[in-house]
């Protein structure tokens, strides 16, 4: 008997995915969340080419508390979890159909009130190979809205009797609430925190060192929560590490060791001994949408959320958990926002939400974060740092690789290591105290030593992670974890050892690697780019490849950088395998968005701090690629003919970074190890040299 996929066995009544009206239409139920990435549009492909229907009879209905609890929409696997179980669910719905019409030709609105769906699925059933709607670019169902500016955030969500809440942040992380001086407005219910009447009926919340303000009038509750900000003193400790010193504190522990490889030989005595070492900062995720979330208490142990969290059923047991209340009381619903890949701000704004909307009760509450709240107090992806020893032999092959990837944990979402997660919880006036990041394990991909074990033909091999098991300042998990560093730092030592063996980049690595695939997009994307063409003088090729996480997309890039008085990319050609492809224009969409979010970071971005507090909280102090500084993307879609689809999200932000490094270096002449590779980067580099 073949296993049902783990998405679906986790749920595995037909009816928690798919309900036929008698109508016709059919309403497709996922716990996977629409982030911008497509994801509800593939899926409904699937579901139309499986069921038999036109995918204008399909209804994709955002997830909520009566969805499959399908985890986190996270680490590109929404295709190939969600996408195989509602494959076999939809097959499971049809022959039930075909079964209680005695034929296979019939119309599911006839048999839509006698159909019992409400039934375990048979895992033995057979899908079908081919269909109507998978592998076309049908239009996206989520982008009209978008495109002509109708309500459909998050943000737009106007409930019957809605107020609106601000939370007043503390300075710092270490911070606590001194004292508030209101004067004789310092009551429960502030009444004129201005003057008399201009600011309505506006609630003042304490609890401990979390300060909000909750009312009527959303501008009055700005004003009113800029008002507390000002007179709230609060007691700072100087917490953070040294940002000049950031190599100093990433090594300098407690930390977990994580064995990733260890062929257990030693290097071969005579060869020749290359080493590295390679860094990113902090980087936020600097949303352009700020994070928001709604609660309403419904009952003193029943709360109704709404969010954009990447995980509703984890954000509702963490805030149950918080709170104390039984998990079957809060119910979280999924509402778009801007996207985000990776965890931001959306889960804390929900819990912010529900704490306000506790004191009054039966009225939904919105809160919104502003820009300094998403830019300094949303979790960071962690700076790395990452040491590459390697031999070469005398024929210009490696001949041993060690690698050490040192950095804080990349999971501290809702629920991570059997504690809720929330920040609000942290000023409580019975604070939570969290563990540091945890990473995922092995069998998820890793966090720390996401892809740091390089996808190519190398003997005695030895790689190690390194995490920090304690740090001030929380990171969690950013678009690809630990695999943007890990394979920066692989393939731009791909680079300086293919210099020194006098050989070229590309063809280095062909001879490293015998994986068909592996070889095919990175010979896709180099004949695409005119790999062996002439550069005109100041500009550089470079070239990066990896395998998301060692089993998922291959991706490789060839970037064109200009670097004369400042560093251009002009363009990324992207070849990427994905297996099977559900929609073309989806799979470019992803592989783009995250090449260009790759180039920001590689480039422009890294959060500044000093001894007290995160200091990058404008579009100024945090800057990221804007549209003027956006390269050409080319992506070629490298057909492999696999059946199994794996996802493209995550696939092209190491091979990116990678490339991008390796064409500043070949334009100047100068190797930079450490981002962002800024132009002053570049002349410090230069200097150095000389």
């Amino acid at each position: 008997m073949a296993e049902l996929p783990r998405n679906l066995a986790a749920n595995p009544l037909l009816s928690q995915w798919i309900k036929v009206r008698t109508d016709g239409t059919v309403e497709v139920r996922i716990g996977k969340v629409e982030l911008g990435q497509g994801i509800v549009t593939a899926l409904a492909q699937i579901a139309a080419d499986e069921l038999g229907v036109d995918l204008s009879a399909v209804r994709m209905v955002p997830a909520g508390p009566d969805s499959p609890d399908e985890g986190i929409t996270a680490g590109s696997l929404s295709i190939m979890d969600s996408g195989a179980a509602l494959r076999i669910a939809a097959a499971n719905v049809r022959a039930r159909f075909a079964a209680a019409a005695g034929r296979e030709d019939f119309a599911y609105a006839d048999l839509a009130a006698s159909v019992d769906l409400d039934v375990p699925a048979d895992p033995d059933l057979t899908v079908r190979t081919a269909g109507v709607f998978v592998g076309r670019e049908v239009p996206r169902l989520d982008l009209p809205d978008k495109i002509f500016g109708r309500p459909r955030y998050i943000q737009d969500l106007r409930l019957p009797g809605q107020f609106f809440g601000r939370v007043v942040r503390p300075p710092s992380p270490g911070a606590r609430l001194l004292s508030i001086d209101l004067g004789a407005d310092a009551e429960p219910v502030v009444a004129r925190l201005g003057r008399h009447g201009e600011l309505g009926e506006t609630r003042l919340v304490r609890d401990g060192s979390f300060l909000g303000v909750v009312g009527s009038d959303e501008a009055a509750v700005v004003r009113a929560a800029e008002i507390v900000r000002r007179a709230a003193r609060w007691a700072e400790q100087e917490l953070l590490p040294d940002e000049a010193e950031l190599d100093k504190f990433l090594r300098s522990g407690p930390h977990e060791t994580i064995a990733v490889a260890d062929d257990g030989e030693q290097p071969p005595a005579g060869d020749r001994q290359l080493r590295a070492t390679y860094s990113r900062p902090f980087l936020a995720h600097a949303s352009i949408a700020p994070s928001c979330g709604i609660a309403v208490w419904t009952a003193p142990d029943r709360v109704e959320v709404w969010s954009h969290s990447q995980g509703i059923f984890p954000l509702g047991r963490a805030i149950a958990a918080a709170l104390g209340i039984d998990a079957a009381g809060v119910r979280v619903q999924h509402a778009e926002s801007a996207g985000c890949y990776g965890h931001n701000g959306a889960d804390d704004a929900a819990f912010d939400a529900v704490l306000l909307a506790r004191t009054v009760p039966g009225t939904p509450v919105q809160v919104l974060w502003s820009r300094q709240d998403e830019l300094t107090w949303a979790p960071f992806g962690s700076a790395m740092t990452a040491d590459v020893q390697a031999t070469l032999s005398a024929d210009g092959l490696l001949s041993s690789w060690t690698y050490d990837v040192y950095s804080q944990g990349h999971t501290a979402r809702p629920g991570y290591a059997g504690v809720p997660g929330l920040l609000a919880a942290r000023f409580l006036d019975h604070p939570a105290a969290y563990p540091a990041a945890t990473d995922p394990p092995a069998a998820a991909g890793h966090g720390s030593s996401r892809n740091a074990l390089p996808g190519y033909d190398l003997p005695r091999r030895r790689v190690t992670g390194h995490r920090l098991t304690s740090s001030p300042i929380r990171s969690s998990a950013m678009r690809a974890l630990g695999a943007h560093l890990n394979v920066l730092a692989i393939e731009s030592f791909m680079d300086e050892a293919a210099e020194a063996a006098g050989v070229d980049p590309l063809e280095f690595r062909l001879a490293h690697l015998s994986d068909p695939r592996a070889r095919r997009v990175l010979r896709a994307a180099a004949d695409a780019a005119g790999w062996a063409g002439p550069r005109p003088d100041g500009t550089g090729l470079g070239i990066g490849y990896a395998r998301y996480k060692d089993r998922g997309a291959y991706c490789a890039v060839v970037a064109e950088v200009e670097a004369e008085s400042d560093i251009r990319v002009r363009r990324l050609v992207v070849a990427v395998d994905v297996g099977r492809v559900v929609n073309p224009d989806g799979v470019r969409n992803q592989i783009e968005g995250g090449a260009i979010q790759s180039a920001s970071w590689t480039l422009t971005e890294r959060v500044r701090f000093d001894r007290r507090r995160i200091t990058s909280d404008t579009w100024e102090t945090y800057p990221i690629l804007r549209f003027s500084q956006t390269p050409v993307v080319e992506v070629t879609i490298v057909d492999s003919g696999a059946e199994k689809s794996v996802g493209a999200g995550e696939a092209a932000q190491g091979p990116t970074a990678a490339a991008i490094a390796n064409a500043v270096t070949a334009a100047v002449g100068i190797r930079v190890r450490d981002l962002p590779l800024t132009a002053d980067a570049v002349l410090a580099a230069i200097e150095a040299s000389d």
